[in-house]
């Protein structure tokens, strides 16, 4: 039976990946919906080669598209804008799988809406689960949703987990089923060997050039922070029920080892491959089955020498915020989220440093007030402060 996909920010690196996986299994998938935000021209060769029923697109993008679709003379179809369209193709009665792959805070309330619709729901998105952890988990056991993690790194951790590992019920951050602890790789970035003065002279051109994986600009200025690997360490945590003291972030410059599991008897299991998207995406449309993909399988051989190294989190302060946003506990974590959000759009702007974006991070948990996380309203009105602080804080 073809299972129907929606894939939220479908012209994304994740999106063209998760498409290269459907085009090969045509019998398995089909695209039913498929949203946008800016690249217009791209969607319409997305509807041209699968013919979504939904797409959706911002209000002020909606008048383009159609104008775009029928000079390529193409038939339009149902055109949905905004949060209301991002939710709505997300939790279709029509819809089987979800791929979560909007960057940032937008993700937020079309994620939530398929898990508490009882989707498969293929998270790529890492800040819905920063920002709002418990409450879509528990709406995952309710809903009966697959949760299931895209992000190379926690595709990786669960895959060395035992198979029922993410339908035990949570023990209080306490590790389960003989686990000890999860070893998170990080790449460590383009920077992972400058001193703080190079690193004050980095430019976004070069921070947007990651050393193995081809990514947007957002999410290659967090690798380059580390920041990146801190929202992960979080959403980690939320994912498999651990504390944080029970995940340990290790560099591995190469990405073949995508993350390791640790075992109270010793035994250490790692998942490697080649660093191509395509293999998680894959997994996580499957499993507990295997599809096949065009990534060449690891040619072990061809990499003789893996390293491992220890974060340093003096140049790159950012993991150890994170850290902190999590022990903390509540709100903070949505806090931590939005002020890197504004500090690297800044950034990319021009407008503050590299070394700065964890200062502006610093600075907007320090003079936010936080709450507890029980409600959306709460998250989302840690959200908006939070920016309104650190924007502040830049002008200032």
């Amino acid at each position: 039976m073809i299972q129907t996909v929606s894939i939220l920010g479908v012209t994304g690196s994740i999106g063209q990946s998760t498409l290269k996986i459907l085009q090969q299994h045509p019998d398995q998938y089909q695209l039913y919906a498929a949203s946008a935000y800016s690249r217009m021209a791209e969607l319409v060769d997305v509807i041209r080669n699968f013919s979504p029923k939904v797409v959706v697109v911002p209000q002020h993008q909606a008048d383009h598209l159609q104008s775009l679709l029928k000079q390529s003379g193409l038939a339009v179809p149902e055109i949905l804008t905004d949060e209301a369209g991002l939710i709505a193709i997300s939790s279709a009665n029509e819809v089987d799988v979800v791929m979560a792959a909007i960057v940032g805070a937008a993700g937020l309330l079309p994620t939530l809406a398929a898990v508490k619709a009882g989707k498969r729901v293929l998270l790529a998105n890492k800040e819905s689960l920063v920002m709002s952890g418990d409450i879509m988990m528990q709406a995952a056991r309710d809903s009966g949703a697959l949760l299931l993690p895209v992000d190379s790194e926690h595709n990786a951790i669960f895959q060395c987990l035992p198979q029922d590992y993410l339908s035990l019920e949570p023990s209080q951050g306490q590790p389960q089923k003989g686990v000890s602890q999860i070893l998170l790789t990080a790449s460590g970035g383009p920077f992972r060997q400058f001193n703080a003065s190079e690193l004050a002279k980095v430019t976004p051109e070069q921070a947007c050039k990651h050393p193995n994986w081809s990514m947007g600009q957002k999410i290659s200025v967090d690798s380059a922070t580390l920041m990146n690997k801190g929202l992960e360490l979080i959403e980690a945590c939320h994912l498999f029920g651990l504390a944080e003291h029970f995940v340990t972030v290790v560099v591995h410059p190469q990405s073949i080892i995508h993350s390791m599991v640790q075992y109270v008897d010793g035994s250490t299991l790692a998942q490697l491959g080649n660093p191509d998207m395509c293999t998680p995406i894959a997994h996580a449309l499957a499993w507990p089955t295997r599809l096949s993909t065009h990534v060449p399988a690891l040619d072990v051989f061809a990499h003789a020498q893996l390293d491992f190294e220890q974060p340093d989190t003096e140049k790159f302060p950012c993991l150890n915020l994170a850290r902190q946003a999590f022990r903390v506990g509540g709100t903070m974590p949505t806090i931590l989220n939005a002020a890197n959000e504004i500090a690297v759009e800044a950034f990319l702007k021009r407008q503050i440093g590299f070394t700065q974006i964890p200062q502006v991070v610093d600075a907007t948990m320090q003079a936010s007030l936080h709450s507890s996380a029980d409600t959306l309203e709460q998250i989302l009105q840690a959200d908006h402060d939070a920016r309104v602080v650190a924007r502040q804080y830049l002008v200032n």
